[in-house]
């Protein structure tokens, strides 16, 4: 199924748009839409339906942005310890900047900075120091008071009302954050209580992609969705406000359900008559469900995504990122599909390849022998191992561009002149112990070599093709080779191995 399409982007941003300017107008034109899920780089979207496009809201709101403006939340919390955005390996707050700089490149201004539930954290006003001084407005909004039971204080000067008031200009204003947790739930709610103090009849609504409300509940889709938020605990279930008020079953998760009735209140404690929506769902803008053109290739990119959470999570329990039962939660969904891990085509691939290495004596690689394998475009599988010479991310990628290029194995890109001066300074200059290239140090030698070599440049050029390959490593990357391969595109899993035993790794 490489390369198969099962999702209909411009159908999607027409439905989802039509449904946003809707609610606008029943709210008296002004609206807080909260986005959940990532605004930008979703590829988990992307993996999971494929043909979706991961900066399509992106190229939904461009049509909006005369009618938007943004607010961008992210809680003190992630901050302080350093929550880490995994598809791009930084930090939430680095995240956050990253995404005003992409938010601009779009033409797209974020109006201010939200860091909610703030008390103080020395690197929470750090990084609103930082914003400060490159001209960026920041709102610092505590804890809300009273939250989530006591509804009288909730909504009242010491709640909602301690918080500093936003002036929004469009009647669209987008609540996001870089994650789930971020405080855009209560920054939208703040918003609306100042609003209605100023007799402002304003509106709230959330703009969801996953869980998808009008397919299954088990449907590997949903599942994936399960997978991916198994470590703060997400879960699936039918809507039971939705199947009570209307009679049909819908999908939603724990924690919108959970809040809805407490929710429910406060927004008929602001506005003072009954709330307009009788069920989370209801509170939904999602309409990604009706732009699925191939249910059997979005649920088999979803077990594929299973798949990669298992082993993802596998790897951050070895390096002790997450718990236990996060590790158990998704080895439970994998099950309930009735597959296993190696259900992933370039698993056994990838331990071959290290069994391989390993039964050749003249690796010399200290008893730790590490395989690796991309499955390309095409489906062609490729192997590499890592070497005295070479990690095995690098080997790899440099066998699969030659393929690409049809270059003949036999043919070297990388002159041993240029191995060596690398070497040399890695050792005799900055004094590291090991020599072989990382996929970083590999890249670098390679655009070196082509300056003077016509394959290595047809080589270097054919590195594009491998974004979005599935990519399998018997062992966890070290920086520099987790970084290459980010910056490629490729979708990796690893087992959960050291390729090093090495407590530091640099």
């Amino acid at each position: 199924m490489a390369g198969a399409i099962g999702f209909d982007n411009e159908k999607y941003i027409r439905e989802q748009t039509k449904e946003i300017l809707q609610r606008v107008e029943r709210f008296n034109n002004k609206l807080y839409l909260e986005f959940g899920g990532k605004l930008m780089y979703d590829y988990h979207a992307a993996r999971v339906l494929p043909g979706y496009d991961p900066n399509v809201k992106m190229r939904l709101l461009r049509e909006l942005k005369d009618k938007a403006d943004l607010l961008l939340c992210i809680y003190a919390g992630d901050i302080e310890r350093k929550k880490i955005r995994a598809d791009f390996g930084i930090t939430y707050d680095s995240d956050a900047m990253k995404l005003i700089d992409d938010l601009k490149a779009w033409g797209i201004s974020v109006l201010g900075v939200v860091i909610t539930r703030f008390d103080g954290q020395p690197a929470a006003n750090q990084f609103k120091n930082k914003l400060e001084r490159r001209g960026i407005r920041v709102y610092a909004h505590r804890f809300t008071k009273g939250y989530p039971t006591d509804v009288e204080t909730i909504v009242s000067d010491e709640g909602y009302g301690a918080n500093d008031y936003i002036e929004t200009t469009k009647p669209l204003v987008i609540v996001t954050g870089p994650g789930p947790g971020s405080g855009k739930l209560a920054t939208s709610l703040s918003q609306l209580y100042h609003d209605y103090r100023r007799n402002i009849r304003s509106g709230y609504a959330k703009f969801e992609t996953f869980p998808i409300w009008n397919i299954p509940l088990k449907h590997p889709a949903n599942i994936a969705y399960e997978a991916a938020t198994a470590d703060i605990r997400d879960f699936n279930l039918i809507d039971p406000f939705h199947l009570e008020a209307y009679g049909e079953t819908a999908v939603n998760y724990n924690r919108d359900v959970e809040v809805f009735p407490v929710l429910k209140r406060i927004l008929e404690k602001i506005t003072g008559c009954d709330s307009f929506y009788k069920s989370p769902t209801d509170m939904g803008v999602n309409r990604a469900g009706f732009a699925i053109t191939d249910d059997e290739v979005v649920s088999e990119a979803s077990r594929q995504e299973v798949i990669r959470r298992y082993f993802r999570y596998q790897c951050e329990y070895a390096m002790g990122f997450t718990d236990k039962e996060t590790v158990q939660r998704v080895e439970l969904l994998v099950k309930d599909f009735r597959i296993t891990p190696e259900h992933r085509s370039v698993v056994l691939p990838a331990r071959k390849a290290a069994i391989d290495a390993q039964s050749d004596s003249t690796k010399g690689n200290e008893g730790i022998y590490c395989g690796a394998a991309i499955e390309l475009k095409d489906g062609t599988i490729i192997t590499g191992c890592n070497s005295p010479m070479m990690h095995a991310a690098s080997s790899l990628i440099i066998r699969a561009i030659k393929h690409l290029a049809e270059i003949p194995p036999r043919l070297e890109l990388l002159p041993s002149n240029i191995i060596e001066s690398l070497r040399n300074f890695k050792t005799d200059i900055l004094g590291e112990k090991s020599v072989s290239l990382d996929l970083e140090e590999a890249l670098v030698a390679l655009s070196i070599s082509a300056t003077a070599n016509p394959a290595a440049q047809i080589a270097l050029e054919k590195i594009r093709d491998l974004s979005g390959c599935e990519m399998h490593m018997t062992h966890i990357p070290t920086p520099g080779d987790d970084a290459g391969l980010r910056r490629i595109g490729v979708n990796l899993t690893s087992d959960p191995n050291f390729a090093t035993n090495n407590l530091f790794i640099s």
